[in-house]
């Protein structure tokens, strides 16, 4: 296509090769027959080509040496028609590979039966290649138009997905800041709207943001999925012994119950003149870069927890946490969902479950490992409906 266009503007008369562009350095004297002048005209066109194909192929590799990045805002294109520039473009553009992945997110699932649950915990390779294939949906920092919003992040790669980002309300509209916090909404079973909030473990700047979260979308439960410190800090103590102040939210500590994988406490939240009951359970039995030897733990923090909600006088979303809120937090929600769908319909679909939570937040179960271990929490939960149910 370059080179047609090129031969297109080429097409020099008689009269133009009389005077020639003086950076070409041609000897200005013109061939005195047709033949001399044909032979003219290939020589400023074999010149030509070999400027501009020289400045083209040069954008060329400018072009392909730049990373292309899923998600940016600003696409790199070849304008052919202005031979060689490279010019950036001002709207959104969906590149074939974001376009390739939204769809697997979307449209991807392999319900498991009962005995195909059974059979596939055993099957670890096919487990691991199946994982393989989920687009992670990570976002790139382009995407979020806050002013020094990594300030509020505790890990600089682990964003919050734009389109269902939770937003804290704020007095000021022009501060953007004041409004982020590193989390987002995440569907529940057959799609329900915010039925989760999964988000990073408190930083020391960002506790009193936690809790105006947790007081502006009426959650119920808390539930923490990391110790403090494992090697390096995960996440902040952001709760009080008895009483604490954070913003505008007081929080009391009401009671505290001791299990052997958990601690629950009930604590009232005080906003003006209004008070709300929240349960908070902290999961403490999750070993440090791999998952845990039992599934039995989970599945009875996640009983307790549902118990919790169904109680609750207020239905907004459970938060969820870990430290960067992708990993045990995306185990336990995909693991609460699947327990759901199993008990009405009898059958699951852990991909299908997964590719819908990075949908919402990107990288959402964050290893084989831990992708596996969903597998077998949800084949325990299958047993014991079994023995429930004499299937």
């Amino acid at each position: 296509q370059v080179l047609y266009r090129l031969k297109e503007k080429v097409q020099v008369s008689d009269r133009q090769l009389k005077a020639p562009p003086p950076d070409l350095h041609l000897t200005p004297t013109v061939p005195p027959d047709s033949a001399q002048r044909s032979k003219g005209t290939k020589v400023v066109i074999n010149l030509w080509l070999q400027i501009v194909i020289k400045y083209q192929i040069s954008a060329v590799f400018y072009f392909l040496s730049l990373r292309s990045r899923r998600g940016s805002n600003v696409s790199l294109v070849l304008d052919m028609s202005a031979l060689g520039s490279v010019e950036p473009l001002n709207v959104a553009v969906v590149t074939p590979r974001e376009s390739v992945a939204r769809e697997y997110l979307s449209s991807a699932g392999r319900p498991l039966t009962r005995q195909q649950l059974r059979d596939i915990v055993n099957n670890t390779h096919k487990l691991h290649a199946e994982f393989t294939e989920i687009p992670m949906n990570f976002i790139d920092p382009k995407e979020l138009d806050i002013p020094n919003h990594g300030t509020k992040n505790r890990y600089k790669t682990i964003l919050p997905n734009p389109h269902s980002r939770v937003i804290l309300k704020s007095k000021s509209c022009n501060d953007l800041l004041s409004s982020y916090i590193n989390a987002n909404y995440i569907r529940g079973y057959l799609g329900d709207e915010k039925a989760f909030i999964a988000t990073q473990g408190p930083m020391v700047n960002t506790v009193n943001d936690f809790w105006q979260m947790a007081w502006q979308e009426e959650s119920p439960v808390i539930v923490m999925i990391t110790k403090l410190k494992e090697k390096n800090e995960k996440c902040v103590l952001y709760w009080p012994e008895k009483r604490g102040i954070y913003g505008k939210i007081e929080v009391l500590v009401n009671s505290i119950r001791e299990c052997e994988h958990y601690t629950t406490r009930s604590l009232t939240l005080k906003c003006g003149n209004q008070t709300r009951v929240l349960q908070h359970y902290w999961y403490t039995s999750w070993p440090d870069h791999k998952t845990p030897d039992s599934t039995m733990p989970l599945l009875q923090l996640m009983a307790d927890v549902e118990t919790d909600r169904r109680m609750a006088a207020v239905m907004g979303p459970v938060i969820v946490h870990c430290s960067a809120g992708i990993g045990r937090t995306g185990c336990f929600i995909a693991t609460t969902i699947g327990c759901r769908q199993l008990q009405l319909e009898g059958v699951v679909d852990v991909l299908s479950i997964t590719c819908q939570l990075r949908a919402d937040r990107g990288g959402m179960i964050q290893t084989g490992e831990q992708y596996e271990f969903v597998h077998h929490a949800l084949s325990l939960y299958e047993a014991r409906l079994s023995t429930e149910t004499g299937q």
